[in-house]
């Protein structure tokens, strides 16, 4: 073997090596481990669906169609948004592609991308050698003991590199590590557009509800305003006392007042999303209404924990551990010695002229090596400051994950409480609303007192109101499951993807 080969060979040998641990995070929980609880009581679930199939068949005019098909959704990806097909609203569909399009605090972290990707190009010159040129002119006198130098004129040009060996992968740890972070900023942005769009169509489904809310109020208000009207009469020809008259107006400002705060919180919920959407404050369009988007969507009762990996914070957690622990190895190599090779040629003459002369030729090649012998304790700690940041960044990375499956696990549960929630409620609604009817009937035809009038129309406004926000509660629970689940959830086929 030729002595030259042999050094390449050493060199390609060691510079093979890294130093510093192994990333391998261990799994947080048991691949198998399932999200979500089962229902403690099918029975309850069956009763809570036969409300569902009897308001189906019952034979009083709804005020509105809320029975809607059930949806099956498929897990898509955060970027194709498909999950919004749940919703069927071609307005908040727009509204989130001007949200993506406009929002400062995803342009933000967008912009840090571009930042984390040109660190990572930095980290990666450290594998390569470095090359400048460099001219300089100089007027020199030297002075030696018994041996005296005229003084001179140097003009010197040259071309000068420097390298410094990679033998303990400690460039390549720096690469892994900026990688990793550029990975980590990447997942800042997924989750930035995650938390986006579910503010974008959480706030959408705040003014919907609202909307619902005003429209229960002016129906609630029109009919206190003829029941009034009818009291009023029946006062005149003598029927009943002021006392009832007085009854019947003290309840027509109810719906009022409601009328009132539903307009404020109408306009702050636009303001809102006007911040969300990058714009001034100007009026949300609306593309439908709360109820007929409100459907049954069908989850399952618990899915796979490998679905919480998809979720940004948790993969921006992951990364940080890697970066982390890649950064132990850059400390540790900085406790071995380093070899550099630097070299420089050129020309340096007297004259400006003879520098690129061939008679003029200058030219160095060396090779070093530096051993840290003595640092006051400075790597050593430094070392082992980086492993207990890569403890810290473990520990981080294992509590975003259970803090992930805690989520997944309470929004799982949220839908399908919502969902009954909005079935027990619409039937209440619905019960009051046709009991309202016969109690006005029977006023209207002396049978009855007013007092049932009255109890049937508090009762009812209440129990619409509440059906109102049981059913925002529902799709908002709906948004919630996707944002917990990275995006979507699993389930059977889906309808076409837009």
């Amino acid at each position: 073997m030729t002595p030259r080969f042999a050094v390449l060979a050493t060199a390609t040998l060691l510079m093979g090596c890294a130093v510093g641990p192994a990333y391998s995070p261990a799994p947080v929980v048991p691949a198998s481990t399932q999200v979500g609880t089962v229902r403690g009581a099918d029975s309850t679930q069956a009763f809570f669906d036969s409300l569902a199939v009897a308001r189906a068949t019952d034979s009083m005019r709804p005020v509105a169609t809320l029975l809607l098909p059930p949806r099956r959704l498929t897990a898509d990806s955060v970027a194709d948004l498909a999950w919004l097909d749940l919703l069927r609203d071609s307005t908040l569909t727009r509204l989130v592609g001007q949200a993506l399009r406009q929002n400062r605090d995803l342009e933000t972290a967008q912009a840090r991308i571009a930042e984390y990707r040109a660190e990572a190009g930095v980290a990666r010159s450290a594998l390569f050698p470095s090359l400048a040129l460099n001219g300089s002119a100089s007027r020199n006198k030297i002075a030696f003991p018994g041996f005296a130098v005229p003084p001179y004129t140097a003009y010197r040009a040259t071309a000068d590199l420097a390298w410094e060996l990679d033998f303990w992968g400690q460039a390549r740890r720096g690469i892994q590590a900026a990688n990793a972070d550029l990975a980590a900023r990447e997942a800042d942005v997924r989750a930035t557009v995650l938390s986006l769009v579910s503010y974008v169509a959480t706030g959408y489904l705040e003014l919907l509800e609202l909307d619902q809310e005003r429209a229960v109020a002016e129906r609630t208000l029109s009919s206190r305003q003829a029941t009034l009207d009818l009291a009023r009469r029946r006062f005149g020809r003598g029927l009943i006392s002021e006392l009832d008259v007085r009854q019947f107006e003290a309840q027509v400002a109810v719906p009022a007042a409601r009328l009132a705060q539903v307009e404020q919180l109408r306009s702050q919920a636009e303001h809102a999303l006007n911040v969300l959407l990058g714009e001034g404050p100007v009026a949300i369009p609306r593309g439908g209404s709360l109820a007929a988007a409100a459907r049954r969507v069908t989850v399952p009762d618990s899915v796979s924990s490998t679905l919480i990996a998809r979720r940004p914070d948790v993969e921006a957690a992951e990364r940080a551990y890697a970066a982390a622990t890649a950064r132990v190895g850059i400390a540790d190599a900085a406790r071995l010695p380093t070899f550099a090779i630097t070299g420089s040629y050129g020309g340096q003459a007297a004259t400006a002229g003879m520098v690129f002369n061939s008679q003029s030729r200058v030219y160095v090649l060396q090779g070093g090596i530096s051993i840290p012998i003595f640092t006051g304790g400075r790597l050593a700690n430094q070392s082992e400051a980086a492993r207990a940041r890569a403890e810290q960044a473990r520990a981080q990375y294992e509590q975003t994950v259970l803090v992930a499956l805690g989520e997944a696990g309470d929004a799982l549960v949220g839908v399908r409480a919502a969902r009954d929630e909005a079935a027990a409620e619409e039937t209440q609604a619905s019960a009051l609303r046709r009991a309202l009817e016969l109690a006005e009937l029977r006023y209207g035809n002396g049978v009855s007192n007013y007092l049932e009038v009255l109890d049937a129309e508090r009762s009812l406004f209440e129990a619409e109101l509440a059906a109102s926000q049981a059913e925002l509660k529902q799709l908002t629970a709906a948004v919630q499951l996707y944002k917990a689940l990275g995006g979507s959830w699993p389930g059977m086929e889906a309808g076409p993807r837009r």
